[in-house]
Parts: structure tokens; C-alpha cells; sequence
């Protein structure tokens, strides 16, 4: 009688303790940059009232000081992706670390407006430059099956810091700290941001940087720690995947036109949706609503926690249902709550259902939009030019939301529903484009996407 034959399984890469903790590691770079992002719209009224800020679409204006940290985070975008092909993905991060640092001492003891200006110049350029280096560093650890998940937790860190801000605002408001109230907002960083460097050196470098570098034993050590089952032959794919063009390839040839298109487009709608202007301004909008300061700062956290639990949610099906299903969902619903929103400030009538309507919006947002964009773009430029394709997209993300958060007031000031009706009119457009252009990302690993992008 022949013996019953049976295929032994191809090993199924899982996740074990060094993968866990760069990604928690990683994941305080996040925290910060959702701190740092939405915590200045626990103190727009009291730097107006400080430094006599005009509305107006000003250089010296609350709608500028609001986005001096977004011009930041374009220049420290534009700049990482180089920093990190240089020094390394983690070594870049520890410079974002000192740069939140030094962001978050220099806003607690800012003597005048331009010091003030400079520490949230600093503040921008480490979050530009953590959104590039994060989410790459999470990609190029993680396995293709676990990928969406493990870069989608930088994305729940980011959430939770905006979370975080605005119950530290909360809380700080309810302490009736006095004139020293925004110092006290913008100064708590210091304490995460100090967390965050030290244990930067803890974590293991990038394989495929370390292989980009030359250094394969190295390089076969990293994989190793973070329990690849196929070692040499993943080794041997991200060899080959270098060998065209090493760290020299250049970003803007033909071949990589559509990766490029796809980056662009997703990091431009992802503003459009209006998410960074409605987080910055939150307390504003519901105090134009008739909520008190008390008040709109507690709906502010309700928002925020909101946005962690849908977060959260999308995380736990990202890599099921894939990026571009969520992407059509939130298209969907963030555009009928933006246009309720728009009708609300429109009548003037059922303001009390402004607060659904955020809560709405912001859920869709964080179930697509907010929780794909980071993962999507770390996923489909190719090794050879992942930091400049990184850096590509997180900058046409961060233009696009210092242009809209500068001009927010200003349009605002006119009316409050001119800003929603256009952020729904966008979502329409983008559940189009996604519809039609955006190829699906989720199971693939990075070298394969690169090979299917490469001949589109």
C-alpha cells in the first residue's frame, strides 16, 4: 500500500517580538506627528489675542502661523527621502526625534511671535520628515502579508496623537492655566518626543536599505530578526530588484510615470477631503456652530477618538478587503457628510447635527483615506527609488495642506459652507479616479508591485 504523500506548506512569515517593536518604535514617530499636527487648534484664539493675528490670508495672520508647521513638514518631506538613503531609514528618524525635541521646548519658551514661528518651522520639518521615514522603514521590515497592517499602525499613532492633543487641551483649558495655557499645549511633547529618541537606537536598520548599501551580511542579519523564513531567497530578489539602478536611479523616468501619477494624486485628494483643515480649525468651526470654548473643545475629542476607533477598524481589514475597496467606501461617505456639514452652516439651521456630521466624516476618513495613504505610497515605488518616491508624495501632500489650511480662515470668513461644499465636490471626483485608475496593492510584495507598475 503507497504511503499517503503530503506537501509540506511554504513557510508563512508571522510576526515575532523585533518586528513588534520597531513597529511600536516607529509608531512613536507617528504619535508626534498627529500631536504636533492638530494640538495648535487648542490655541489659535489665545496667539491671536497674544500676538494680535489677524484672520486675513496674511504672512503675519493666524491662518500663517497655523501653516508655518505645514511649510515645514513640505521642506523636511522633500529632504528625508534623501536623508534616508543616506543615513539610513532609522538613523533619519532619530534626527526627526531631536527636531520634535527642540520643536516642543522652543514653543514653551517662545518670548515673541518669531521664536514661536521658528519652533513650529521645526515642528513641520520633523513631521514631513517622520511621514517619509516611518511608513518606509515599516514597509521595508514588514512581510507582504502583514504589511498593510504593521505601516497602517503608523497610521494609528497618528490618530491617537491628534486623540491625545486634543484631551491635553482638554484638560489643560479645564486647569485655567492663564496666559501660560498655549505654552503648556504646544510644550508636552518634550516628554514623547525624548521617549522616542532614546529607544531609535534599539531597532534594527532597513534590510533593503542595507542591501542597497552593499552591506548583505548585515543586511541577511535584519531579515533575520524579524523572522523572514526565506532569507536568502528574499535577499537574492531585493538584490535584483537594486541592480538596474543602485541609490543613483533617478525618480522621473518613463518607466516609473505611473507609481509617480498614483502618489500624486493620492496625497493631493487625501487634503482635498478638507481632513488637516478641519482638525486645526475643529475648535473654531463649532465656536461659528454657537458651541462655547469648553464645550468645542470636548466635541474635539470626541472627534479624535472617533477617528482612532474607526482607524482601528479599517486596520483589521486593510490587508482583507484591500486599500482601494476603502478608498471607494470613504469616497462615498466622507462626501455626503461634508455636504450635510456644508448645508448646516448654509440654513443655519440644525446645528446641533454639525457634530454627526463631523463624526461621520471624520470615520470615513479614517476608515479609507486615512488609514491607506501612507501604506499605499510606501508600496508602489520600487526599492531603487522608494526614499525620492516617498518623499514625492508626502510633499504634494503637504503643499496641498498648507495651501488649504492658510486660506481656510480666509474662505471660512465668508461663509462657512463655501469650504465643505468644495471638499464634497472633491470626493465625488476621487471615487472616480480610484474607480477606474488605481490598481490594487494588498498581498503583493514590493518587488512584484514593481513589476506590475513598471509595465502599466
Amino acid at each position: 500500500m503507497q504511503a499517503e504523500q503530503h506537501a509540506v506548506p511554504a513557510p508563512r512569515p508571522g510576526i515575532n517580538a523585533s518586528l513588534v517593536k520597531s513597529t511600536l518604535v516607529c509608531g512613536l514617530g507617528g504619535l508626534l506627528f498627529g500631536f504636533d499636527t492638530v494640538v495648535i487648534s487648542g490655541t489659535t484664539r489665545d496667539l491671536q489675542r497674544q500676538f494680535h493675528l489677524p484672520k486675513s490670508f496674511t504672512l503675519h495672520s493666524i491662518g500663517f502661523t497655523v501653516a508655518i508647521a505645514l511649510i515645514g513638514t513640505m521642506i523636511g518631506a522633500a529632504f528625508a527621502g534623501r536623508l534616508g538613503d543616506r543615513l539610513g531609514r532609522r538613523d533619519g528618524l532619530r534626527w526627526m526625534a531631536l527636531l520634535y525635541l527642540l520643536s516642543a521646548l522652543g514653543c514653551a519658551f517662545a518670548w515673541g511671535w518669531l521664536p514661536l514661528i521658528a519652533a513650529r518651522l521645526l515642528a513641520g520639518l520633523a513631521i514631513g520628515g517622520s511621514s517619509v521615514l516611518g511608513p518606509m522603514y515599516i514597509a521595508e521590515i514588514a512581510p507582504p502579508q502583514w504589511r498593510g497592517r504593521l505601516v497602517g499602525f503608523f497610521q494609528i499613532m497618528i490618530v491617537t496623537g491628534i486623540l491625545i492633543a486634543y484631551l491635553s487641551n482638554f484638560l489643560i483649558v479645564r486647569a485655567s492655566l492663564g496666559a501660560a495655557e498655549w505654552r503648556w499645549m504646544l510644550g508636552v511633547a518634550a516628554l514623547p518626543a525624548a521617549v522616542f529618541l532614546l529607544l531609535l537606537f534599539g531597532i534594527p536598520r532597513s534590510p533593503r536599505w542595507l542591501v542597497q548599501q552593499g552591506r548583505l551580511d548585515e543586511a541577511r542579519a535584519a531579515l533575520q530578526s524579524t523572522g523572514d523564513p526565506n532569507v536568502q531567497q528574499d535577499l537574492d530578489e531585493i538584490a535584483a530588484s537594486l541592480s538596474a539602478g543602485g541609490r543613483r536611479e533617478p525618480l522621473f523616468r518613463r518607466q516609473y510615470r505611473k507609481p509617480i501619477l498614483l502618489a500624486v494624486t493620492l496625497a493631493v485628494f487625501n487634503q482635498l477631503t478638507g481632513i488637516n483643515a478641519i482638525l486645526y480649525y475643529m475648535n473654531d468651526i463649532f465656536t461659528r456652530a454657537g458651541f462655547s470654548r469648553n464645550s468645542g473643545s470636548l466635541q474635539a475629542a470626541i472627534i479624535g477618538a472617533a477617528n482612532l476607533v474607526f482607524t482601528l477598524l479599517a486596520m483589521s481589514v486593510i490587508d482583507k478587503l484591500g486599500r482601494k475597496t476603502l478608498l471607494l467606501v470613504g469616497s462615498v461617505g466622507t462626501a455626503f457628510c461634508l455636504a450635510g456639514a456644508a448645508a448646516i452652516f448654509l440654513t443655519g439651521r440644525h446645528e446641533p447635527w454639525l457634530l454627526w456630521m463631523l463624526i461621520g466624516f471624520i470615520a470615513f476618513f479614517a476608515f479609507s483615506q486615512g488609514a491607506v495613504i501612507w501604506v499605499y505610497i510606501s508600496e508602489i515605488f520600487p526599492n531603487a527609488i522608494r526614499g525620492k518616491g516617498q518623499s514625492l508624495g508626502t510633499v504634494a501632500n503637504w503643499t496641498m495642506d498648507a495651501l488649504i489650511s492658510w486660506s481656510f480662515p480666509a474662505v471660512a470668513a465668508l461663509s462657512s459652507g463655501y469650504p465643505f461644499v468644495f471638499f464634497a465636490a472633491m470626493m465625488v471626483l476621487q471615487f472616480f479616479l480610484v474607480l477606474f485608475f488605481f490598481p490594487e496593492t494588498a498581498g503583493v510584495s514590493l518587488e512584484q508591485m514593481q513589476r506590475q507598475l513598471e509595465s502599466a
